[in-house]
């Protein structure tokens, strides 16, 4: 447009000069002519919105040129630039006037540079053109608005988004941490308690027995120290962490809780097979929790940990022969306190599994996860 301009400007000018080799106004209209010039190259300066001095500029620039009209009407096609400078430096309803000013003079240019008499289109075509480039300018201009509104729209979602997955993380980071502590420092603290307490009750009666509760209380430290140090580095349980898979992970978990009161068994049924690091871990925690439940809450007398391994799936069975329980009857019953089976629960539905408790007073119970897996060959 700006090219448009200067090389309207300069074809005006040299029409004037060529049909009108020296006259009087010869100086004036040279003189205009750069002026005018120089008037619309410091344009840009102003910038593209309505401010005071970009509208002195703009009524200073449009007075140059109907003053150039007057003196020589060659110079009305350079309205074309000015009309759409009009249209982007104002309001519509200026805009509109400014065009319709500017026409007006085209009009009369046109008149009076034709020689042949009246000629209706120089007075019909001139409005039409003008009528025709501001609709749609005027209608490009709403969609560019609707379309920043959009963008502007499509970016504050994008930002809340953004927000609400990071406070979904920061939710999700929280459960974890809340379930990890609870599977592994919780549980070891609370069985130390306990052996501590019986060593307490029978150090005086039976020492031997009261020594054999505090060295496998120092165990259960020792091992819930390594727990605390994978789990400030984030890493995966000590058990898998040592380069062993989940069946011996959690044979060795069966040895360690397996006391007189209650022997706890480890059975494998399948050929034993890589498993993902994410399932591995889940299940291993799903085994402490569930073990520590039976510990505290069941009072049984045997326990048995099964691991069947398929191609579709593994499942972690957990059986006791205990109190058992009402599944139905919520958080109230025996065996789901605090974050025991919420948590195995949610554990399980993170990789997609199901969880299933079969459980009735006096009758002991079985708790099974079984995760999805990818088919093997």
């Amino acid at each position: 447009m700006h090219a448009a301009f200067f090389l309207l400007l300069g074809a005006s000018l040299a029409r004037y000069l060529l049909r009108h080799p020296w006259e009087f106004r010869s100086p004036w209209i040279i003189g205009l002519s750069a002026t005018l010039a120089v008037l619309y190259t410091v344009g840009p300066v102003f910038g593209p919105r309505a401010t005071p001095r970009r509208l002195m500029w703009l009524v200073t620039v449009v007075a140059v040129w109907v003053v150039l009209v007057l003196l020589a009407p060659s110079f009305a096609w350079c309205a074309v630039p000015l009309l759409y400078t009009g249209l982007r430096a104002l309001p519509t309803r200026a805009a509109i006037a400014l065009v319709a000013l500017l026409t007006v003079f085209v009009v009369a240019a046109q008149l009076q540079l034709a020689q042949g008499g009246f000629d209706p289109n120089l007075v019909i075509a001139p409005p039409a053109v003008a009528a025709v480039a501001t609709a749609v300018f005027v209608h490009a201009e709403r969609l560019a608005d609707r379309r920043r509104a959009l963008i502007d729209d499509l970016v504050r979602t994008r930002r809340e988004l953004a927000a609400t997955e990071r406070r979904e993380g920061t939710l999700a980071e929280r459960q974890r941490l809340s379930m990890e502590i609870h599977d592994t420092l919780a549980q070891s603290l609370s069985s130390q308690q306990m052996l501590l307490q019986a060593a307490d009750r029978t150090w005086d009666s039976d020492p031997s027995t009261a020594r054999g509760h505090v060295r496998t209380a120092e165990s259960i430290a020792e091992r819930s120290l390594a727990e605390a140090r994978r789990f400030v580095h984030d890493l995966a349980p000590a058990d898998l962490a040592e380069g062993g898979s989940l069946p011996e992970a959690l044979r060795a978990l069966a040895a360690r809780e397996s006391t007189d009161a209650l022997p706890v068994r480890f059975h494998l049924d399948g050929p034993p097979a890589p498993l993902p690091d994410r399932v591995q871990s889940a299940l291993l925690r799903i085994a402490q929790g569930a073990l520590a439940n039976v510990r505290e809450h069941a009072g049984a007398t045997a326990a048995t940990l099964t691991l069947t391994l398929m191609d579709d799936q593994v499942v972690l069975d957990v059986a006791d022969d205990g109190r058992g329980f009402d599944p139905a009857a919520g958080r109230s019953s025996p065996g789901v306190r605090g974050h025991g089976l919420p948590a195995i629960r949610a554990r399980v539905e993170q990789l997609g599994g199901t969880l299933t408790v079969e459980s009735a007073p006096g009758e002991g119970t079985v708790l099974s996860a079984a995760i999805p897996l990818e088919a093997r060959p």
